[in-house]
């Protein structure tokens, strides 16, 4: 049961750094797109961010309910 434990807080952090990552890669799309006045780039870099903060949502808020599958 601990083994369970101890994936499912692995799976979570994972998630959570990906989530982050990605928010990050986002953020600097972001503002290099208002650097360059690229509204593609704006464009891509508010998609990035905004996916980034759903994945970490997910990790955060999702993925510690496995929990109860296994318990």
């Amino acid at each position: 049961m601990e083994f369970f434990e101890a994936s499912i807080e692995l799976l979570q952090t994972l998630v959570v750094a990906l989530g982050a990552g990605l928010g990050v890669w986002g953020l600097v799309n972001l503002l290099e797109g208002y650097g360059s006045d690229n509204a593609a780039s704006k464009s891509q870099g508010i998609k990035q961010l905004m996916a980034g903060a759903g994945v970490g949502l997910v990790g955060i808020t999702l993925v510690p309910l496995l929990s109860g599958l296994f318990g």
